[in-house]
């Protein structure tokens, strides 16, 4: 398997902003490897949002083949929500517009009559206002759906990490599903949108790093379990509302990651070599990266992919 790549959410220009507003067209990217982090859906449901929730739409097309011939326009958008890597476009008519990037999907804004930056035929929806045009490029998975039942798409899912209603019963929720795996490794629990939803590769290496504990570590291993499930909720909301996904602290680039994406650099504690290598079995194998000094612990099964230093 080749390293994690780039994952973009692009808008009007090429600016890259410390912070995010609302009604600038800027352009960030979310790194991700496979899918994009919560925090870079949360982010994209926020931009959407602000572009589109209480406006009219002149056009709305949906050129997904499963979906070809439903025309939105007319309809007002009432909001754009995320739940853990899913989006919901809500209309007033009662209906939501459902997407989930997965590895290739891409939403951009542009203003009306500007040129899009990616061809038109890999357009699959296209929702324009009076100001704005917000065209969805390469998504796999689309549904048009009653708002009411939203659920049947993301009930499965553990407590969304940047639910707005966070609370302790959903810290204790996430704690039960995470605990019950006791017998996986954390960097695969991590992962498992169905325990809690919101982490990918880039969140799970550093979570691991600064618990200080192998990615192969056996959940019931953990000296403390809902010490990962914070920390990986206080991670996303650190980066919610900006491009940049620091968990050093540190904005600049370069200086914003522990371990990911650092194979061979030194680790910024202890001076070792930073390693990476696979995790997981067939579609499910990532990347995963680690300092075998600041991370003791089991390290990859001896038919996983040879570590890289």
């Amino acid at each position: 398997m080749l390293p994690p790549r780039r994952h973009r959410i692009d808008h009007d220009d090429g600016a890259r902003p410390s912070k995010v507003d609302p009604g600038s067209t800027d352009r960030w990217t979310g790194t991700v490897a496979g899918v994009p982090e919560g925090d870079t859906v949360h982010l994209t449901a926020k931009r959407l949002r602000a572009a589109l929730a209480g406006q009219v739409l002149v056009r709305g097309e949906l050129r997904h083949p499963r979906l070809v011939g439903h025309d939105l326009a007319g309809r007002t958008v009432l909001d754009v929500a995320s739940v853990g890597k899913h989006l919901f476009t809500r209309f007033d008519d009662g209906a939501s517009l459902h997407s989930h990037l997965r590895m290739d999907g891409e939403w951009h804004l542009y203003r009306p009559g500007m040129r899009w930056q990616r061809p038109g035929h890999q357009a699959r929806a296209v929702l324009e206002t009076g100001e704005r045009v917000a065209v969805e490029f390469a998504l796999h998975d689309m549904e048009l759906l009653p708002t009411a039942e939203e659920d049947r798409l993301v009930g499965h899912l553990g407590p969304d990490l940047l639910d707005p209603a966070w609370g302790p019963e959903h810290a204790a929720e996430a704690l039960r599903r995470f605990t019950a795996r006791g017998a996986s490794e954390l960097g695969l629990v991590l992962l498992e949108q169905r325990v809690m939803a919101g982490v990918g590769n880039l969140y799970r290496a550093e979570v691991c790093f600064l618990l200080g504990c192998s990615p192969w570590t056996l959940v019931r291993d953990l000296p403390d379990p809902a010490a990962a499930v914070t920390l990986a909720r206080d991670l996303l909301l650190r980066n919610a509302d900006r491009p940049q996904q620091s968990t050093t602290g540190e904005l600049a680039r370069g200086r914003q990651h522990w371990v990911y994406e650092r194979t061979g650099q030194r680790c910024r504690r202890c001076g070792a070599r930073v390693r990476s290598g696979e995790q997981g079995d067939g579609v499910y194998a990532r990347f995963v990266y680690w300092c075998p000094r600041c991370q003791p612990g089991p390290g990859p099964t001896p038919d996983a992919a040879p570590a890289r230093w």
